[in-house]
């Protein structure tokens, strides 16, 4: 299916979704939103993925949120209509039953970082660059930033972050945990798709299993979230591909899993 705002295609067991507004420095806009929750929700039926990307190209990743739309919003439908719709989407990265990887070159800022946030994993360039801006702007970051960038970096690099507006260089990213890998310039996607080739030989249930016990038990109390997982444990151990898992590793073999 052919898309206005976004390039999508398959490389072997990676769906690559190619944000495609360079006028606009691939800023997000209603159609842009759109046109990816749909192509994500196109990825996850597809057996043969294995996982998703994000990617804006050699230059930018995403500078953010579409401000002219932004402008627009003046109630709360208004809100819901813009903010409500992103935090959706985001909201279905993280839910998806497959891994979703950003590769970041150029500028991630504000809406295109909170986007990445809500990835599971992060690969940035050499020359790539994070920022969440809107105190620049005297606004609030409206993508989830809030909440997902202390979760992940911390509660002071997050303030740190959010304070001053000012974008960071990919080693810092990299130093707080921003990023998860660090690349040369231009060789982010090529590693996100050597991650995903390693995942395509790994249990799909396993990965979807571990994905949402982390994503939901981080949302709990330990008890609660260990209580999860020995439930989930106990769920795979029931499958097919363990069986086969194991099967493979005692007879020392590459196993052929089916996600059954």
């Amino acid at each position: 299916m052919a898309y206005e705002t976004i390039l999508t295609g398959q490389d072997g067991p990676a769906f690559v979704i190619t944000f495609n507004r360079p006028d606009k420095r691939n800023a997000l806009s209603h159609q842009t939103i759109d046109d990816v929750a749909d192509a994500v929700r196109k990825a996850a039926t597809m057996p043969d993925v294995r996982a998703i990307i994000f990617t804006g190209g050699d230059k930018v990743f995403s500078a953010g949120a579409d401000l002219n739309e932004a402008l627009k919003v003046k109630s709360v439908t208004d809100g819901d209509a813009f903010f409500g719709r992103a935090n959706r989407l985001l909201e279905l990265l993280e839910t998806v039953d497959k891994p979703v990887l950003a590769a970041i070159e150029g500028f991630c800022m504000t809406g295109g970082c909170e986007l990445a946030l809500a990835c599971d994993i992060r690969i940035g360039a050499k020359g790539s660059s994070y920022a969440i801006t809107s105190s620049r702007i005297g606004t609030v970051a409206g993508f989830g930033g809030t909440q997902r960038l202390p979760r992940i970096v911390g509660m002071s690099n997050a303030m740190d972050m959010l304070f001053l507006g000012d974008p960071i260089d990919a080693q810092e990213a990299h130093r707080i945990g921003l990023i998860n890998r660090l690349t040369e310039k231009g060789e982010s996607l090529k590693e996100a798709k050597r991650l995903v080739s390693i995942y395509d030989k790994r249990g799909p249930l396993s990965l979807a299993f571990a994905k949402r016990a982390v994503r939901r038990g981080m949302q709990m109390d330990q008890i609660s979230a260990i209580d999860l997982e020995f439930f989930m444990v106990n769920t795979i151990y029931g499958t097919e591909d363990k069986h086969e898992g194991i099967a493979a590793f005692l007879e020392k073999r590459d196993a052929k899993f089916k996600g059954r």
